[in-house]
């Protein structure tokens, strides 16, 4: 069974975390959620809180097919500067782990530190501005190697729809998922 790593930072976009958890749970895909704070409570970015299934430094050394980043300001910012997320992250790109942010995370998380190495990626609003490793293209959803990345909330079916079928191997199941929720993917 595939293995995702939901990161959530205080301050993550509520919406980008729970869709795409919901979606790659439905294709029985084993996602946890981890907390890049101390306590398994993390709050979002519209003040929700939630409990993680564990922290990241419980998880720390475990390794995951793929990673996903949700967006949210002060979520990706969080990310961005905390050395064990981003010690995380680079170790999964660097065995070829699926990496996959969403939002701002593309931009901030990755592109703020250097995690890019020059691939295509999208981002939400006008963030790829202040990137110098990637090459932003302005798309739903961006594939570019084991970078998954999309463009926000508004895209977030597609981009969950994107990694589990990328886990899978095939679009087959998440083609029939996306119809059986009547979205058109």
């Amino acid at each position: 069974m595939k293995t995702v790593a939901v990161l959530l930072a205080p301050g993550f976009e509520e919406g980008e975390a729970i869709v795409t958890i919901d979606i790659l749970r439905r294709l029985k895909i084993n996602v946890q959620t981890l907390s890049c704070v101390d306590t398994r409570t993390v709050v979002s970015y519209h003040d929700i809180p939630m409990v993680a299934d564990a922290t990241l430094s419980e998880s720390f050394d475990t390794t995951f097919d793929a990673i996903v980043l949700p967006g949210g300001p002060e979520g990706s910012i969080f990310m961005a500067n905390s050395k064990s997320v981003i010690a995380f992250v680079q170790r999964h790109d660097e065995a070829g782990k699926f990496i996959c942010p969403i939002c701002s995370a593309a931009a901030r998380v990755l592109g703020g530190n250097g995690l890019l190495k020059g691939r295509r990626y999208v981002c939400s609003g006008d963030l790829w501005q202040q990137v110098t490793d990637g090459v932003y293209v302005d798309a739903d959803v961006v594939e570019d190697g084991n970078l998954i990345s999309g463009k926000g909330l508004g895209r977030v079916f597609d981009f969950a729809l994107t990694i589990a079928a990328r886990l899978e191997g095939n679009d087959a199941s998440a083609r029939e998922h996306a119809e059986h929720i009547y979205y058109r993917w």
